[in-house]
């Protein structure tokens, strides 16, 4: 799916599709870079790649519907041809309803409580598939999702969460950047000043700027995050965190395979996450990982592998090819660059579905780790050019995750140490969560070491979810 998308970036730029300047857009402020897929309509074969790569992409996010709808007008010959390919009816939402004859604002047949999929172009702020939503909703439909071409990153996936509409974007301008600089269609320049656009025009649906405060992710609460998600296990670790009220993590660093799981039984209802070490775990088997994986469906925790894989894609792809049939989540360093993740990816997209997720680590609670702010914000340009492949970030720091949809993890946790004789540096539980910003918690001895292993995971529990609590205590829609 990757190369295929590499490849369409291309075709669009070659067609003059994309363009980089000065340009005024619909919602009146002014932009670096301009898509005019438009373009596509005298490019039949680019179309037919484009559609065909739309609808690919559309099966494997899992989307069902009964009726398809393009939003006019850009979009409606991309819904026409995945209407035909895919043999399903389509609607034309007309921009005015007729004066005369049926006066129909929707055209075409359906019946009250179809599903109905929208496909969009390019998505700013999400104006124009809000105003479609509506439409169709008034007609009886049920609109859920929203397939696009590109997300430009300006606020219109948030946007629609908020209306109760997931948006699935096929790329994202970050991602369309990577493609076009490695095939040396644009400088490191263009990219800083479009980055630099992006994060200072964030826009509501009026095409008006976000506060700051609307769009943090640390004030949000984790329900409404989990429909920001582009994520599939972002959404569900979120979801799962807000049901069992727990940020917490528990790191099983033990070498034994029944300490693991006779472990994981014991705080499995405590936990919203477990990090597993499998390779410390000396007598680790198929049965093992299998056991593990039935202990997590019972008591409703994801398994997050602590692989830190850093080694070529190649390489990583078969390496992770042994963690994926058990483990939901796992780490992974962004040094080795794109290729290990698109190593990762390509293993993950053999099995549709069983959806599998990458944490990349962009800080280190060790002293004296070698990471720096510069490396950091490469990690994050990593989280945003693969937001179907990244589900968290490994930080430290309350202002390095910034999306909703992805989730901070942090290590380094404990109730009463504050260092150990390695260079492990500790933080509170509420410090770790209401400063550092910590959407998961980390936490290995003061749990796997203690008497009562469950007893402590659940008053850590207990402390994490306030501590959260009080971190969005200024929402007005209290959890529930």
């Amino acid at each position: 799916m990757e190369s295929r998308v590499k490849d369409l970036c291309l075709q669009l730029y070659e067609i003059g599709a994309l363009k980089f300047g000065d340009f005024k857009m619909k919602v009146g402020v002014s932009s670096p870079v301009y898509f005019d897929l438009r373009m596509m309509i005298s490019y039949p074969t680019v179309m037919n790649s484009l559609s065909n790569l739309l609808w690919d992409f559309a099966k494997s996010e899992g989307v069902e519907c009964d009726v398809v709808c393009g939003v006019p007008y850009t979009a409606l010959p991309l819904a026409t041809l995945i209407a035909v390919k895919a043999d399903l009816p389509m609607l034309i939402r007309r921009k005015e309803a007729k004066e005369y004859g049926t006066k129909k604002l929707i055209e075409g047949v359906y019946s009250k409580d179809d599903l109905c999929v929208i496909f969009e172009d390019v998505v700013t702020t999400g104006s124009s598939i809000l105003e479609t939503v509506n439409d169709l909703k008034h007609e009886g439909l049920v609109v859920k999702e929203v397939v696009a071409v590109l997300d430009r990153e300006q606020g219109g996936a948030g946007n629609l969460a908020r209306q109760g509409i997931t948006m699935k974007p096929l790329m994202n301008l970050t991602q369309i950047l990577r493609h076009l600089k490695a095939a040396g269609k644009v400088d490191d320049n263009t990219i800083n000043r479009i980055h630099t656009y992006i994060q200072q025009n964030q826009l509501d649906p009026r095409g008006e700027p976000i506060k700051e405060a609307e769009v943090s992710r640390l004030e949000l609460l984790l329900s409404a995050r989990a429909e920001m998600s582009q994520h599939a296990v972002a959404a569900r670790l979120l979801r799962l965190m807000h049901t069992k009220q727990s940020l917490l993590c528990v790191a099983a660093d033990v070498t034994a395979s029944q300490q693991l799981l006779t472990l994981a039984a014991a705080v499995g209802p405590h936990i919203a996450l477990l990090k597993t070490h499998a390779d410390i775990v000396t007598d680790w088997s198929s049965d093992v990982a299998s056991q593990l994986a039935s202990l997590a469906r019972q008591h409703e925790f994801l398994i997050m592998e602590d692989r830190k894989f850093a080694d070529i894609g190649h390489t990583a792809g078969l390496q992770y090819s042994l963690v994926r049939p058990w483990a939901d989540l796992v780490t992974v360093h962004g040094l080795p660059g794109d290729g290990l993740l698109q190593g990762i990816q390509a293993e993950i997209s053999k099995h549709p579905a069983s959806p599998r997720g990458v944490v990349l680590i962009a800080q280190l609670s060790c002293s004296g780790n070698l990471i720096t702010p510069q490396y950091t914000k490469s990690v994050m340009r990593q989280a945003a050019t693969f937001p179907q492949l990244v589900a968290g970030i490994v930080c430290q720091s309350a202002d390095v995750v910034v999306s909703p949809g992805l989730l901070q993890l942090t290590p380094g946790v404990s109730v009463a140490e504050t260092a150990d004789s390695l260079g492990q540096q500790y933080n509170s539980p509420q410090a770790v969560v209401c400063e550092r910003g910590a959407d998961l918690a980390i936490v290995g001895r003061a749990v796997v070491s203690a008497e009562d292993p469950a007893r402590a995971a659940r008053e850590l529990k207990a402390v994490l979810w306030q501590a959260y609590q009080q971190r969005v205590k200024s929402r007005a829609v209290p959890e529930d």
